[in-house]
């Protein structure tokens, strides 16, 4: 009898549920730390913190781990692979060093730069006062601030002015949330165009090209409200054709991976790029060193071969000897449930009803990204609450995109606890494109419309 491979997957939130779904799939068993209420239902939760690195060793020694999948950046960065690596265990994801990618705007445009890929313009400051001192001496314009480490998806501010720039900057010198990430501020020109996301699998030489996509950052319909972890994603987007995928991979993925390798430092994982397509072509806002969240599920969902297959290969560095993934026609629609609140403080706790009904939806899966269980001695079940900002990924597969956000909406519709809202409009954008091309091509069929999709 062949027993099956067991798995760690490090990480709480809708990627790691995603990833543990799909691995399951591949027939391992898998094991979650810490996990959420979502991931208990296929896999073992185990009490674990995706930061206690020397507590995730043990538990991968103790327990016969053959390979661990880390979600979240944080860990990465902190050397969880690095230590792994040292304590003879095989990990999938990049070491503290080559993680610098997504760990410090600054060290990634260095990256940029020694590979001649394209991106904005930038400066580069070490104290809020040399930034406002900059942004007081230049032209009034339209420029983007960030803060060079980690801050959650929160430390970027699209900026329309001067006024609205030194308020970025003040904010990333003054609250306690951006400390540690904001040491370093970089100012860069502001790129206008549409804004996609590719990622790619790589182990350092082979790359493997994931469909592009495109998130939904700012909190609001129309892409208005303050920038968040991430509302929505869908898969794939029509703004990238096989030619423009071919060129992306030709001037920005490759030449990146030869960069860090020549730099000392060869990114094995998952290498995901933030994209703005300008009218001189595609250039990168900002590098990832992890899956997307919500991006992996609209992926996952799609990928029809294995996962464990491409992560294996990644590990062992034979990624040239895989065959290509396989995906499945459909398109996939990811609309992220969030608390009251979100992107600041919210309330926990909040009891959720419907997730069986939404689930019973055709071609849906809800992904858990912040749940846990409530106490409930007397009921048959225990009830699962709220636990964070971004609370639920409810992913649909369709026929069309315009079918896809149909069905993921009317799972949400199904869902309920106080204070949960979403944004409406996730895909939107795909199918006025998706329409547009149609006109062009002179093709009088047209994909149902936004609204009817929603409604």
């Amino acid at each position: 009898m062949t027993t099956s491979r067991r798995v760690l997957v490090v990480g709480s939130g809708g990627r790691e549920h995603a990833i543990a779904w799909k691995l399951v799939q591949d027939g391992a068993e898998v094991l979650c730390a810490p996990g959420n209420a979502g991931t208990a239902a296929i896999a073992e939760n185990v009490s674990v913190s995706a930061t206690d690195i020397p507590a995730l060793v043990e538990l991968a020694r103790s327990r016969g781990v053959d390979l661990t999948v880390v979600g979240p950046e944080a860990p990465l960065v902190a050397g969880l692979v690095d230590a792994f690596r040292a304590a003879g265990l095989r990990a999938f994801g990049p070491t503290a060093a080559a993680a610098q990618l997504e760990g410090s705007k600054i060290f990634c445009k260095q990256i940029l730069h020694r590979g001649d890929v394209p991106t904005a313009m930038f400066r580069e400051f070490r104290s809020a006062a040399q930034a406002r001192e900059y942004l007081e001496a230049r032209e009034d314009a339209p420029v983007v601030v960030k803060a060079d480490g980690l801050a959650a998806g929160k430390g970027v501010f699209v900026c329309a002015d001067r006024a609205e720039a030194l308020e970025a900057v003040a904010t990333l010198a003054g609250d306690p949330q951006f400390t540690a990430a904001a040491k370093g501020i970089l100012i860069e020109e502001r790129l206008d165009g549409i804004e996609v996301s590719v990622l790619a699998i790589t182990d350092g030489r082979t790359i493997v090209t994931l469909p592009p996509l495109q998130d939904h950052k700012a909190a609001h319909d129309g892409d208005t409200g303050p920038n968040t972890g991430g509302m929505g994603a869908y898969c794939p987007t029509p703004f990238v054709d096989a030619e423009l995928l071919a060129d992306i991979e030709a001037r920005i993925l490759v030449p990146t991976v030869h960069a860090m390798r020549r730099s000392k430092v060869p990114f094995h994982g998952v290498l995901y790029a933030g994209l703005m397509l300008t009218s001189q072509g595609p250039k990168v806002l900002e590098f990832n060193a992890r899956f997307g969240d919500p991006e992996c599920e609209a992926l996952l969902v799609r990928l029809e071969s294995s996962l464990l297959e491409l992560l294996d290969a990644t590990v062992d560095r034979t990624l040239d000897a895989v065959a290509q993934p396989r995906w499945r026609d459909e398109a996939s629609v990811t609309v992220v449930m969030a608390a009251e609140g979100y992107p600041g403080s919210v309330e926990r706790g909040r009891r959720i009803t419907g997730l069986a009904a939404a689930a019973a939806v055709p071609g849906v899966q809800v992904f858990h990204a912040a749940t846990t269980f409530g106490d409930a001695a007397e009921a048959a079940e225990k009830p699962v609450l709220a636990d964070g900002g971004r609370v639920l990924a409810v992913t649909a597969l369709g026929p069309s995109l315009a079918r896809a956000k149909l069905q993921a909406y009317t799972a949400v519709k199904e869902i309920r606890w106080p204070g949960a809202w979403c944004r409406k409009d996730i895909s939107d954008k795909g199918l006025r494109q998706e329409r547009a091309l149609l006109a062009a091509a002179g093709d009088a069929t047209e994909p149902a419309s936004a609204q009817e999709a929603a409604s």
